[in-house]
């Protein structure tokens, strides 16, 4: 088990209960966003960490690979995937950063419950290091500082009062860090396919996970795009395999 960062943690995070959705938290591990949610499979701490392992062993090379070849010789590609042993209720699985940069992908046992093979719980792995790879907390982060003040700018510019000034800063900072989520996801969709397979799993099998989460459709400043998208997304990428 890791040590996380949870006092700085940002992470993009994918949240199954059946469902899927993106995040970034500042304080503490992501949370879902949406609608109400099945009650999460029950799994023990050491039959999830038992699960992940043969994965983890496969795909962790691997991925450190892909990700040393993609990126800047300054990335820190040395992952660490673990199981939270704290979070029990909640499936969930996302990408952080701990405080020295070092990319963690977290797992919690129910979302690992939810998986119905090894081939669904590879493509949740792939994905969530794909999101590294693909630089979206940073990228992230970015665009919120972006439109924390353009909304500044916007309302100091018509005379607006300091605590207007802040409220116009937090809504353009949720406003510019949603605005690519959904592309950030269709990204890590696709290389985490790439991932998957150059793993040895079957990532045609793996995104049968998105057929059994509720479709969260194209919602204005929603985090991630119609599941029919992310499944063509897949199906493009694998065919070109």
């Amino acid at each position: 088990m890791i040590s996380m960062n949870r006092g700085k943690a940002t992470g993009m995070c994918l949240i199954a209960g059946l469902v899927l959705q993106g995040c970034v938290s500042t304080t503490t591990a992501p949370a879902p966003q949406s609608a109400p949610q099945p009650a999460a499979k029950s799994i023990t701490y050491n039959q999830a960490n038992a699960r992940l392992a043969p994965i983890r062993a496969r795909m962790e090379p691997v991925v450190e690979r892909e990700c040393k070849a993609r990126t800047s010789s300054g990335t820190n590609c040395d992952y660490l995937i673990s199981v939270d042993e704290k979070e029990t209720k909640v499936a969930n699985a996302y990408q952080t950063l701990d405080k020295n940069g070092r990319p963690l992908i977290i797992f919690t046992a129910p979302l690992i419950a939810e998986t119905r093979n090894a081939h669904e719980l590879a493509f949740v792995m792939g994905h969530e290091a794909a999101h590294h790879i693909g630089g979206h907390i940073a990228r992230q982060q970015a665009n919120a500082g972006f439109g924390a003040l353009a909304g500044a700018l916007l309302v100091a510019a018509a005379g607006g009062d300091p605590n207007s000034v802040q409220a116009a800063m937090d809504l353009g900072a949720t406003v510019g860090a949603r605005s690519y989520s959904k592309q950030h996801e269709l990204e890590a969709d696709s290389l985490g396919t790439v991932l998957t397979h150059l793993s040895g799993y079957d990532p045609l099998v793996g995104v049968n996970f998105f057929e059994r989460t509720p479709d969260p459709g194209n919602q204005f400043l929603g985090t991630h795009p119609p599941n029919t998208a992310r499944i063509n997304v897949v199906r493009q990428t694998a065919a070109g395999l």
